[in-house]
């Protein structure tokens, strides 16, 4: 293991250089950006809350105690390393000495949980919003998956059921004897007093930021937010008696669906009863909104839902409209802590698109199947609901990360599934990337997969002695699933080194800066028109290679990168090619769902997205990790992809066809039948915590299917490579040849570096 991955063990951080230049000049020479890949739960076994509360710096710093600050444990003070300022230790800590610190100060501590002693919240809140325009077979099993899920939900839990077709059913379940239901127009936007009045509750009583008593803001919302254990009963009879959307249409058109009223009403009834309180809108979904706000596509079949080139021409008549609606109610459902789900079933297009503020803001999660009666969704589903080793859900509510630097840092922003909390102070910086503006930032949801990249720069003016420390704070307040409030924070601390130091480019770390841009890139394309984003990638990349290769100039034989930058340009030529930045072949729906992703993994699996794994298996040992290149198919091995979305066993021709001759049932072929097994079986343990499930695929060498494994491969073999279908040297042409006008590894890194030597 690198001491890179201890560092991300012990701390949750990865940081694009962990050795930083001591001036503004040098910093941007560097090109990519001091960044880090921040994972706020990141689990740790030795990891354990302690049970008081932070001590903090006088405001308005607030930074809190940590192992980098002077301490006088005779005077009984220590002094803040972010601002300089003096601060007398608390009554309670009379006992310090240099023998009896307390947790905090100690070296193996830079990261450390508080439960804080604030009165416990009410329990996490799951609203179901549930579309009844699906045909029997998958209403069935929606409904099959939604009382599953009631026993996996904690007892206290509260719950509510909203279901919408043509109209939007708020159900009241209070009351068991009689189950009812209030009905609201599918074609009206509601605002929050609006759904207030309709269902006759009272005004919510507003409560500061994080506060939370164990009562609802609003009595009323007892008739259709109830624990668990009091309403199961009643709700899985609702479920069970659930019947599709009675209204009619036509063969010709697509049934009246109003997904948009249906989350706004949602929204709002949370927005009235519980303010600032861990709750989750989880949508069921299956086709596009076809009827009032936020509506995708019209009715009529023959109106066919926009593609990426009706978005380019500026053609696709509800876009514009649909996401005007959906972005604001986003950012109100975010200011409120809710976090927002889409669980997806349906083979074409349902509007995430337009909808993706939605789970972006809230870092609520998607899942896209073609069904609701398919693995994906059903297993994805009960994921959601993984509990940790004490039975509380593996999920944090309401969080605010806080970040703080010494003074020579300036933060320029976080890319990730979060909102701007609008705090302002002088360690802002003048580059803005991603959302910046801010020291602080809201996320309604956090798991322990939940990374964000926070950017930095050096600040103007600056002079810093070298091999002096720079330090950067990260401070997570959020509601445990539990109901206690948590407090972790991590103190990280770096060297500043002159800018011509070899130290520098020996810290850089290829993998996270790999992570880090390619989140920027992502932002970008967002933003951007596709080709201006890989035209930057490239400048960036070529800027990187002659800043810190060996060449000289206009001679590209000698050019050498170091070791620890010799994967990067692979990397960057896979972000290239991938469905992250490639529209090609991928609806905007999938486009949209994958940067969804890609935005809220942590590093080890970015990398996986970026560039997929392969291993390979044959009758000569064990399985080998090989290049992801057209060279690595044999007709003689089994090839098992990992692309993070998909997991793919592909068979080579000659075992294709034995496997089709049942070679594998008789007994003296007991090792051919034990190859056939081996990669189902390391798949398996792919599978097991991965979410949402992957699809999985299961192909032959020639098959359909096989596509998705020559579309991830570099294509080092192509159907313009002299002799590819011929003898080469006398020898069969190794690998198969990809049909494809792409650019190979190899050609990209010779341009690249022609390109570099060039000095151009």
């Amino acid at each position: 293991m690198s001491t890179f991955e201890e560092i991300e063990d012990r701390d949750g951080v990865r940081l694009s250089w962990n050795v930083w230049p001591n001036s503004r000049i040098e910093a941007t020479r560097m090109v990519v950006p001091i960044g880090a890949l921040y994972t706020p739960l990141k689990e740790r076994e030795d990891l354990q809350p302690v049970f008081y509360e932070p001590v903090t710096c006088k405001p308005p710093c607030r930074a809190v105690l940590n192992p980098y600050c002077q301490i006088d444990v005779h005077g009984r003070l220590w002094i803040c390393p972010f601002c300089l300022q003096r601060n007398q230790f608390p009554p309670h800590y009379k006992d310090i000495s240099n023998v009896n610190l307390p947790a905090e100060l100690l070296a193996q501590f830079t990261t450390i949980e508080y439960t804080l002693s604030r009165p416990p919240s009410i329990p996490p809140i799951f609203l179901y919003v549930v579309d009844t325009c699906l045909d029997e077979v998958d209403l069935k099993a929606l409904k099959d998956s939604l009382v599953v899920s009631l026993s996996l939900l904690p007892q206290q839990a509260l719950i509510g059921l909203v279901t919408y077709g043509t109209m939007v059913q708020v159900h009241e379940i209070g009351y068991g004897d009689c189950p009812k239901s209030y009905v609201f127009r599918g074609t009206k936007d509601y605002t929050a007093a609006q759904v207030q009045t309709m269902l006759g509750l009272s005004a919510p009583v507003a409560r500061p930021q994080g506060m939370a008593s164990a009562q609802p803001a609003n009595m009323g919302a007892a008739r259709f937010l109830l624990p668990v254990e009091q309403c199961e009963f009643t709700l899985t009879s609702i479920l069970e008696q659930l019947q599709r959307d009675p209204w009619p249409y036509a063969t010709d058109r697509r049934p009246l669906r109003c997904t948009g009223a249906a989350m706004s009403v949602a929204i709002g009834l949370l927005e009235t009863c519980f303010q600032n309180t861990g709750s989750r809108v989880m949508l069921f979904t299956g086709g596009p909104c076809t009827s009032g706000p936020g509506q995708v596509v019209g009715p009529e079949l023959k109106e066919a839902i926009r593609s990426h080139n009706d978005l380019e021409k500026d053609t696709a008549k509800h876009f514009k409209k649909a996401n005007k609606f959906f972005e604001p109610l986003a950012k109100r459902a975010a200011e409120k802590g809710q976090i927002i789900d889409v669980f997806i079933g349906c083979l074409d297009q349902i509007g995430i698109l337009e909808m993706k503020a939605l789970p972006n803001y809230t870092n609520g999660v998607v899942v896209m199947a073609d069904s609701f009666n398919t693995a994906i969704f059903k297993q994805s589903f009960i994921r959601v609901f993984t509990k940790d080793a004490d039975g509380h859900l593996d999920m944090g509510f309401n969080a605010m990360l806080d970040v703080q630097t010494t003074r020579e840092l300036r933060i320029c922003g976080l890319i990730g599934p979060a909102t701007s909390a609008n705090k302002k102070n002088e360690r802002i910086g003048e580059t803005e990337i991603g959302i910046g503006g801010t020291s602080a930032w809201r996320l309604s949801s956090l798991t322990p997969k939940t990374t964000v990249g926070v950017y930095f720069e050096v600040g103007p003016n600056i002079t810093v002695q070298p091999g002096t420390r720079g330090l950067i704070q990260f401070v997570t307040h959020y509601q445990h699933s539990s109901g206690a409030f948590r407090l972790r924070v991590t103190t990280i601390a770096r060297n500043w080194a002159d800018g011509i130091s070899p130290e520098i480019p020996a810290s850089f770390d290829q993998e996270a800066a790999a992570v880090l841009m390619a989140r920027i890139a992502v932002f970008k394309a967002e933003i951007d028109d596709g080709p201006d984003v890989l035209r930057w990638l490239d400048r960036m990349l070529i800027r990187l290679c002659q800043k810190f290769a060996d060449y000289r100039k206009d001679d590209p034989s000698v050019f050498r990168l170091p070791d620890n930058f010799i994967l990067y340009p692979q990397f960057m030529f896979h972000l290239r090619r991938s469905q992250f930045l490639q529209v090609f072949n991928n609806s905007p729906d999938e486009t949209a769902y994958y940067r969804h992703v890609i935005m809220r993994e942590d590093t080890q699996n970015t990398l996986i997205m970026i560039q997929p794994t392969l291993s390979s298996y044959s009758f000569e040992g064990e399985p080998q990790p090989v290049l992801l290149d057209s060279v690595s198919i044999k007709p003689d091995v089994i090839l098992l992809l990992d692309t993070f979305f998909h997991i793919l066993i592909w068979h080579g021709e000659h075992l294709a066809v034995w496997r089709k001759q049942g070679y594998q049932e008789k007994p003296e072929y007991e090792n051919f039948k034990r190859l056939l097994e081996e990669p189902k079986r390391d798949s398996q343990d792919l599978l097991a915590d991965r979410f949402p499930i992957p699809r999985y695929i299961d192909c032959d060498q020639g098959g359909s299917q096989a596509r998705f494994l020559l579309s991830k491969l570099n294509p080092s073999t192509t159907h313009v490579t002299p002799a590819a279908y011929g003898q080469y040297g006398g020898q069969a042409q190794p690998g198969q040849a990809i049909l494809t006008d792409d650019v190979s590894l190899q050609v990209f890194m010779e341009h690249l570096k022609k390109l570099a030597v060039s000095g151009s």
